[in-house]
C-alpha cells in the first residue's frame, strides 16, 4: 500500500467533514465525479487520489 501525500489526506478530510452526503461509501466512479463537482482540481490523477482515499476511508 502507498503512503499518501499530505495533500491527499487533507482535501479528502476536508471534503468528507464539508460534504459528507455527497459521497458513496463503495462507488469510486460516484466520488470521483463528486471531487470534480466539488472542487477546482484540474489533474486526473490528483483527483482520483482523492477519490480513491475518501471511498477507502468511508469502508
Amino acid at each position: 500500500m502507498a503512503i499518501k501525500p499530505d495533500y491527499v489526506k487533507k482535501t479528502g478530510n476536508i471534503l468528507m467533514e464539508r460534504y459528507q452526503d455527497a459521497f458513496s461509501r463503495e462507488d469510486f466512479e460516484h466520488n470521483k465525479d463528486a471531487v470534480t463537482e466539488l472542487t477546482n482540481i484540474e489533474s486526473k490523477n490528483v483527483r482520483n487520489r482523492i477519490a480513491g482515499y475518501i471511498t477507502h476511508k468511508r469502508n
